[in-house]
């Protein structure tokens, strides 16, 4: 009787819980995000043109996306090169807060197989849990490095856990004209708002906002 209950118990709670992922993720881009004076933005940078694209984008961005959390893989150096480089090109001002550089395990390097990807986005899943957490950003915006993945599966965590409304925006590489990438493939399941930079793809995929160019 006591195991019956256990059991009992275990899919009551399982069950409740993929309600409640069901409920955030069919609810998630309905409502329009609220105004606010300031925005904290996590911003996910990969290396070579990823990075050079999400600067791009940020370069877009008014002063109210502030403070602004950076995470770049452990291994990638010419990402911190850049993000410093435009933050200090920005006119500072005394309201104005620090940006914040974090490093976490690269989810998966170029020509990795699969079968290592699971092990390596796990371990970089276990960093990414207590910097989201601790950060609590209100728009996690990335554009399609692996390292993207761990880290918007945690903001959408913080909803599910009712901690934070974590708004997760995707932007999928230019590069991308016919299909998705990896992680475009995974993260319209869970993002947002979803743009694409090519009309070919807004027919394939309905949820996909094409704004035309926008990096």
């Amino acid at each position: 009787m006591l195991l019956f209950g256990l059991v009992f118990s275990l899919f009551l709670t399982a069950l409740l819980f993929l309600l409640r992922v069901y409920f955030v993720l069919n609810s998630g881009s309905n409502h329009p995000p609220k105004t606010r004076s300031h925005v904290a933005v996590l911003v996910v940078a990969g290396s070579g043109g990823h990075t050079t694209e999400i600067m791009r984008l940020m370069e877009s961005l008014s002063a109210a996306y502030t403070p602004r959390h950076y995470v770049i893989a452990d291994t990638d150096k010419m990402s911190e090169e850049k993000i410093v480089a435009f933050e200090s090109s920005k006119p500072q001002s005394h309201t104005d807060v620090q940006f914040t550089i974090n490093r976490i395990p690269r989810s998966r390097e170029v020509a990795q197989s699969w079968s290592s990807s699971v092990v390596s986005t796990l371990s970089a899943l276990r960093y990414s849990l207590p910097l989201v957490f601790r950060l609590q950003p209100d728009v996690v915006l990335c554009n399609g490095p692996g390292t993207c993945v761990p880290l918007c599966i945690t903001g959408l965590l913080l909803r599910i856990l009712g901690i934070k409304k974590v708004g997760i925006v995707y932007v999928e590489s230019i590069c991308r004209v016919q299909t998705l990438s990896l992680t475009g493939r995974i993260l319209y399941l869970v993002s947002d708002y979803f743009f694409v930079q090519w009309s070919s793809l807004r027919d394939k995929y309905p949820k996909a906002i094409f704004l035309g160019r926008i990096v």
